[in-house]
């Protein structure tokens, strides 16, 4: 005997996609056009952290159109070919941008050492006077997605991306201003480097957390022990075993479970069914499968 129930539970505080169009697009805007400021500013003052810092935004602004195209996907229905739709392409798009990171990284890291190595002359006032319009589109294109960043964590990922991006903006302030009154040309490979660890830091995280969700692994704020421990508080649960829990999306979680219940409460099992599935919508589980079985029958399953 099999039970199925596939909850798709929808929360009212979930970001509305217009809204986040726009932010994203204007997001997107702003850093494609500093990108090109960054860039030939880069050039014409030899800064290496300003050219590294540009690199890095250019990613920033394929994230950002990434994460959109990745939102609107996993709005789309399901169909005969994809039942679950297509989540999971959030969770694509985070490991796809740690892996273009960690790799802007490795160029930030190789390019400091050789100009640490053999210093060019730098321009501290422009660097200075670029990077400070970098806080300003960092600061502002950071809040465009404050409002919604604890509703969506690719929204939140592009909030804090882009607040980073402001600090990184401030240390090339600082640098630029440093070199400008002392002329010490290695400061700005010394920055350089101070940049890459910081990207390094929250990619490493991203990284591990995408790839987690990638082979189907338990999301990392999701608690095994406590939500069998809720499971078994229901009435009419004897035993849950065969428990399994990954992420269909960067924001929604599925759980599949052999439920034991007495052969007197086998009729209540709609009952006991939706008290579960209420239980693990507050346990951040959306999508719930459970397969009854008898207290007096006996699991055939390795981990009963």
């Amino acid at each position: 005997m099999h039970s199925h129930d596939h909850s798709h539970h929808h929360h009212d505080h979930a970001p509305k996609i217009d809204h986040l169009n726009a932010a994203f697009i204007w997001g997107i805007i702003l850093n494609s056009a500093f990108v090109v400021i960054e860039a030939v500013y880069g050039f014409i003052s030899g800064s290496l952290s300003l050219l590294t810092d540009a690199g890095h935004n250019l990613s920033d602004v394929a994230s950002l159109a990434l994460a959109l195209l990745a939102f609107k996907l996993a709005k789309a229905k399901s169909n005969k070919d994809y039942t679950y739709g297509y989540k999971r392409s959030t969770i694509i798009v985070s490991f796809f941008n740690a892996m273009i990171l960690i790799v802007a990284v490795g160029f930030i890291v190789y390019e400091a050492v050789i100009r640490f190595i053999h210093p060019e002359p730098v321009a501290g006032g422009t660097v200075a006077w670029v990077a400070f319009v970098g806080i300003a589109i960092n600061g502002f294109t950071a809040w465009l997605f404050v409002k919604d960043k604890d509703t969506d964590l690719n929204v939140k990922g592009a909030y804090l991306h882009m607040a980073v991006d402001a600090i990184v903006s401030l240390g090339v302030v600082i640098s630029g201003i440093i070199i400008y009154f002392t002329h010490l040309e290695w400061i700005d490979s010394v920055v350089s480097i101070i940049i890459g660890v910081i990207i390094l830091t929250g990619t490493w995280n991203l990284l591990k957390d995408s790839l987690r969700l990638e082979m189907d692994g338990v999301p990392k704020d999701i608690d095994l022990k406590k939500i069998k421990a809720e499971l078994m508080g229901a009435n009419g649960v004897v035993d849950i075993h065969h428990m399994h829990v990954w992420a269909l999306s960067t924001t929604e979680n599925a759980l599949t479970a052999h439920l034991v219940v007495s052969p007197d409460n086998m009729v209540k099992f709609d009952e006991i069914k939706h008290d579960l599935r209420h239980r693990l919508e507050h346990l951040s589980i959306s999508h719930s499968t459970f397969e009854p079985e008898f207290s007096n029958e006996k699991c055939e399953q390795p981990d009963c």
